[in-house]
């Protein structure tokens, strides 16, 4: 005697093509969202890529120029990235040992923008008292490898955030606080150094006139 097996009836496989069809069209929806979000990242890059190029094409170009560098307004980029972040901060404020690795990561940046500062040539007119600055081949360099180096990390700790349990704040607010010790030390090296230069100047000028 023949044991009677499954049936489909019409309905039922009518209903079983649809869960079929309903459960393909939802992994190839999210196929297509993947590689979707993985051509908006690839654009960004380029665009990113592009624009940074532009950047250090011009300032290639002005390398020969000299600028005025003028003492008194250095404070205002500086002052304008601290306030930025500091309102960054009290948005989303960091807790525990969130301050001790954005602490190390200011001290990262401002290591590196000390160095950068320094590379930075600035020239006194004995006369005047005028300071100028030129970009100088090694500073831009210097800086591109920065941006290069800051956007492979970038990559890196968006890709790993999950399995280092780094939150994506923590990430944000560490690379805001690294261009704030990059550029605000950047800029106080050079005021000091500055600041220097128009006192021995000075000094220099007095001597004569004290003899």
């Amino acid at each position: 005697m023949e044991q009677a097996g499954p049936r489909l009836t019409p309905n039922g496989f009518s209903g079983a093509i649809a869960t079929g069809g309903a459960a393909s069209v939802a992994v190839r929806f999210r196929g297509e969202s993947v590689v979707d979000h993985g051509n908006q990242k690839l654009i960004g890059y380029g665009v990113t890529a592009v624009v940074v190029a532009i950047v250090f094409a011009l300032r290639f170009r002005s390398m020969s120029k000299e600028r005025r560098l003028k003492l008194e307004f250095m404070w205002i980029l500086p002052a304008i990235m601290v306030a930025a972040t500091v309102f960054l901060l009290m948005q989303f404020t960091p807790h525990g040992t969130d301050w001790l690795w954005l602490a190390g990561i200011f001290a990262v940046g401002g290591t590196i923008g000390w160095w950068r500062g320094r590379l930075i040539p600035i020239a006194i007119d004995p006369d005047t008292h005028e300071l100028n600055t030129k970009p100088s081949p090694a500073a831009i360099l210097f800086l591109l490898g920065i941006v290069v180096v800051r956007f492979a990390l970038k990559t890196v700790f968006e890709a790993e955030a999950e399995a280092w349990h780094i939150s994506a704040v923590l990430l944000t607010d560490g690379f805001v606080v690294l261009g704030v010790g990059l550029f605000g030390v950047s800029r106080l090296e050079m005021a000091l150094r500055a600041i220097g230069l128009l006192r021995e100047a000075r000094a220099a000028k007095a001597t004569p006139q004290a003899a």
